[in-house]
């Protein structure tokens, strides 16, 4: 696993040992990040499943303002800092070691893009999404990437949020939610 492009392009990332983790594949990060690519600069980002934090350092690499990286695990908290040092990018990530939805329930903080890869056999996915509409804290035209398997069904419809098409790659769909624009007052 690397980063794939951006200021830390070509960084290996230092991945879990056992099955605890379900890093994305570099082939699915990489359709990711060609579709969201003209989004990201300058945008604050939440990476709410932080894992290994490789989605929220490509982000970063590739010109997002700062990251919160958001894990339950102490082991991949460790390994979220360890792989910010060896991209150089201490300064501009934050990680949080708290349940998902203990960090949403106190969150006071907004995002532009908000990326959800929760452990597949769970219901944190539907969870992650009902509460982030109900707390509103992705921005004006913010997009949330929800990354899940094949099969899993996710409800059409969120307050607030318009959905995309899903993408496919093998076993694996990427489903992205933009947020309606607010409207402009003269």
């Amino acid at each position: 696993m690397r980063v794939i492009t951006g200021k830390a392009r070509g960084v290996a990332l230092k991945t879990p040992e056992g099955m605890q983790t379900r890093p994305t594949t570099d082939r699915v990060k990489e359709a990711l990040f060609s579709i969201i690519q003209f989004d990201l600069p300058g945008t604050r980002v939440l990476d709410l499943f932080g894992g290994t934090g490789q989605l929220g350092i490509e982000a970063l690499s590739r010109g997002a303002k700062n990251a919160v990286f958001v894990d339950a695990g102490e082991k991949a908290c460790a390994l979220i800092w360890e792989n910010l040092r060896r991209c150089h990018m201490e300064a501009d990530g934050r990680v949080v070691r708290a349940d998902y939805l203990d960090y949403l329930n106190r969150c006071r903080e907004s995002y532009d893009i908000i990326f959800l890869d929760p452990p597949y056999a769970e219901v944190f996915l539907e969870n992650a999404l009902k509460r982030i509409t109900e707390i509103d804290i992705l921005r004006s035209g913010g997009i949330i990437v929800a990354e899940r398997p094949l099969g899993k069904e996710l409800p059409l419809d969120f307050p607030g949020l318009t959905r995309s098409r899903d993408y496919k790659y093998g076993h694996t769909l990427l489903t992205f939610y933009r947020k309606e624009q607010a409207e402009r007052r003269l």
